[in-house]
């Protein structure tokens, strides 16, 4: 029997939030498996930096050697790794958003350093990439790939973090025209402490929101001490004071008025980029908690013998493999779309494409950065618990781990404000009539009211593909009980929304790891390790997508009848089957203590 997605004419590149559209496993995704010989050695290029010169000076990085940042970010330039996103005319390399990514993640094993090359490498230098002038491209680009520039993103302000429109920063025209002067502040901005280069945002006349670019020694402008932080201490992080600051008049970047295009697309790049960091982040916790663990003896054993240490590997493990699956997944969407221009790489209409395909994509970047930025939190929190005392002491790593991955949460947008954009995204593209989530509610809903339950034939991973089937309907059916509820109101029921964002990363976490399972298959057969890995997250998940489901009805419906109806139906689209987690938790464990 066709589920309702399939009935429906879909694209053949699916839209941003299309997981939801698509039956799992009918598209191909992009896996690790795709990597191209050049891909790969971009990745063991910054490995080998990232271990030999990053964390051989960890503990200087910590204590905030900012020479040292600046030294080692011009030799990361050396080897190209600034310029992944520039193009060959300003001294860049023009690689894939994959390519650009595997950087990311082997620039994840230090949290400090990971924030000061981010905004360098990425929100500090693609806003001059994507919207910069001719003239400003060929002035800045070159020295910022080398790293002979360091550069920082100016947009947070101390009453508007996430709402970033409620700037008060303000700029104005000098009354000869030739110069704009600014005045405001911002705050928490990385790199701040050594930059050279500051991508700034205010309103023109107080009103027009826009970006511009400020050189360190601009008059009026200042830099504020160091913020003596929680964790990633070694990075920079200081406020900016504005002050009848004077800017070239030529220093504005991209359109007046026009400055929320340059954040918004940046921020989502940042996104997905801090989404797949900490991806990498969870790799490198849990080689810290098997390496300690396997040295660790307690009662005549290593602790990795015992079931609860090895639970907790296996979820973690578990994790990893579907936020990998996630990661490549957008990645590769990313680099499909953008492979579809036909204008010459660099220039402005082949950039008008790449910020177009990363804007369709907006969706699956929010739910990389919360799904991934939680994850990470999750792992740190029980590799640390591995590591019994010896995790809360400065001599073992996990210890700054713990402390540097508190913030993932809150940069690029809170996850609260990521949570809301999800939902709301595919809301405002169904209303223009550019994701047919609407069509698919109504088939959904007429599938559910005649009893017609996701059915997956026999094969592999069989129950996981329905579950994944399922919390899309879970998805699907909860959202248009709160559309047919709230109406226009439901943008002001964040809690609602919240738990929708929920379901549906999920969704896109079971559908990206069954996916990326299947297609690694050989001769039919699931690698046993990859399917544990699926089987434990996609049932873990499923009970998570079902629980945000109650709690979206509950907050939707309060007539108690129809509310127990609603449930009822949640029920009908919940798998409560059996399965056995512990076999599933040693084929993974065993397979992990040999590795590491």
């Amino acid at each position: 029997m066709a589920s309702p997605a399939e009935k429906m004419n879909l694209p053949p590149l699916p839209p941003g939030g299309g997981f939801l559209i698509a039956p799992v496993g009918s598209e191909r995704i992009r896996t690790a498996d795709d990597f191209t010989d050049d891909q790969r050695a971009f990745l063991k290029t910054a490995e080998k930096f990232a271990v030999e010169r990053v964390l051989a000076n960890a503990e200087r990085i910590e204590h905030k050697d900012f020479p040292l940042l600046r030294r080692l970010l011009r030799e990361a330039g050396e080897l190209g790794l600034l310029g992944l996103d520039v193009p060959e005319a300003y001294g860049g390399l023009a690689q894939d958003e994959t390519s650009s990514m595997l950087v990311t993640e082997a620039m994840a094993k230090n949290g400090s350093w990971s924030v000061t090359f981010g905004a360098q490498a990425g929100i500090g230098t693609l806003p001059i990439v994507y919207f910069g002038s001719e003239a400003q491209k060929q002035r800045y680009l070159p020295r910022l790939v080398s790293g002979e520039l360091v550069s920082a993103y100016a947009l947070s302000e101390a009453s508007s973090g996430s709402d970033a429109l409620g700037a008060r920063t303000k700029a104005v025209l000098s009354p000869d025209g030739k110069q704009w002067v600014l005045n405001g502040s911002k705050q928490w901005i990385t790199n701040a402490g050594f930059a050279d280069l500051f991508i700034v945002f205010a309103k023109i006349d107080g009103e027009g929101f826009s970006a511009f670019i400020v050189e360190k020694g601009a008059p009026g402008f200042t830099v504020g001490p160091e913020e003596h932080k929680m964790g990633i201490r070694g990075s920079s992080t200081c406020a900016l004071v504005f002050e009848d600051a004077t800017i070239p008049f030529e220093n504005l970047l991209g359109e007046p008025g026009k400055g929320h295009r340059v954040a918004f697309n940046i921020l989502n790049i940042g996104r997905l980029k801090l989404g797949v960091a900490c991806v990498a982040g969870c790799r490198n916790a849990i080689q810290l908690a098997v390496q300690y663990g396997k040295d660790r003896k307690a009662f005549g054993q290593a602790i990795t013998a015992f079931g609860l240490i090895r639970e907790k590997l296996a979820h973690m493990v578990a994790l990893v493999y579907a936020g990998e699956a996630m990661s490549y997944r957008t990645t590769g969407l990313i680099d499909d779309r953008i492979a579809l221009s036909s204008a010459k790489r660099g220039s402005l209409e082949h950039d008008k494409d790449v910020i177009a395909a990363i804007e369709e994509y907006n969706i699956e970047a929010s739910i990389l950065k919360v799904w991934g930025s939680e994850a990470l939190s999750q792992v740190a929190d029980e590799a640390l618990q591995i590591h019994g005392g010896y995790g809360f002491v400065e001599e073992y790593a996990i210890e700054r781990v713990y402390r540097d991955n508190r913030v993932n949460r809150i940069f690029e947008g809170t996850n609260e404000i990521n949570r809301m954009l999800i939902p709301g995204t595919m809301l405002k593209r169904a209303a223009k009539g550019q994701f047919p989530l609407l069509e698919l509610a109504r088939s959904v809903g007429q599938a559910i009211a005649r009893g017609e339950l996701p059915r997956i034939g026999p094969g592999p991973l069989a129950r996981e593909k329905r579950m994944a089937e399922l919390n899309k309907y879970l998805m699907v059916h909860a959202l248009q009980t709160a559309v047919d509820t709230f109406g226009p109101a439901l943008s002001d029921r964040q809690e609602v929304l919240g738990a929708l964002a929920d379901i549906a990363i999920e969704a896109y976490a079971v559908d990206s790891a069954v996916a990326r399972a299947l297609q690694s298959a050989r001769a039919g057969a699931v690698d046993p390790v990859a399917e544990a890995c699926v089987k434990l997250y996609a049932l873990e998940s499923h009970e998570r997508a079902y629980a945000r489901a109650k709690k979206a009805i509950r907050a939707t419906v309060v007539d108690p009848s129809a509310c127990r109806g609603h449930l009822s139906t949640l029920r009908e689209l919940f798998d409560e089957g059996p399965a056995d987690v512990t076999a599933l938790r040693e084929i993974i464990v065993a397979r992990t203590l040999e590795s590491v």
